[in-house]
């Protein structure tokens, strides 16, 4: 076995909860937050977490950086596809006010407990990027982010002296 198969095999076996980042640090709003809170996290974010409030933490949604357009635009020109007429109730001109107007409330979830490899196997399923780290009673505690997780190989990579040659096979660095 390579030094990048043992890198791997280590990474997918990392606990989800020991990565994730403070949750301080993370956009969240209240379901009552105005669009206008919103939009100015996501001028330097890819989405916010809704939860119920600061103090319960039960997720409640997310609104992702895309999202902005359904928000701006006018409800006439969003396009609804089958299935997903909500679209057209998500814009500032069709009286939405409150980041629980605009939320998608179809979150991609993960067990703190769970595995960076089930976490790929979501994100790869679901064709997502981030999930939200809940509890057994749904109270957001964390994420976890593509990003997050290859800055994290790359950091397993580099303590275990493995470095990755063009050809994909492995060396150890002096």
């Amino acid at each position: 076995m390579s030094d990048v198969e043992r890198a791997l095999q280590t990474f997918h076996s990392v606990k989800v909860g020991s990565i994730m980042p403070p949750i301080s640090g993370m956009p969240v709003v209240s379901a009552d937050s105005s669009i206008v809170d919103v939009l100015k996290l996501l001028r330097t974010r890819h989405h916010v977490w809704v939860v119920e409030d600061r103090k319960s933490m039960r997720l409640l949604g997310v609104i992702r950086y895309l999202d902005v357009m359904n928000i701006l635009l006018p409800p006439e020109d969003t396009k609804a596809r089958f299935g997903n007429i909500s679209t057209l109730f998500k814009s500032i001109l069709s009286g939405a006010e409150t980041a629980s107007d605009v939320m998608e409330r179809n979150v991609m979830t993960i067990d703190e407990d769970a595995t960076v490899l089930e976490a790929l196997k979501r994100m790869k399923n679901y064709k997502s990027q981030i999930l939200a780290v809940v509890d057994d009673e749904g109270r957001l505690v964390g994420e976890v982010s593509l990003r997050l997780l290859i800055d994290e190989f790359i950091r397993l990579m580099r303590l275990g002296g493995v470095q990755w040659t063009q050809h994909g096979s492995s060396s150890h660095s002096e």
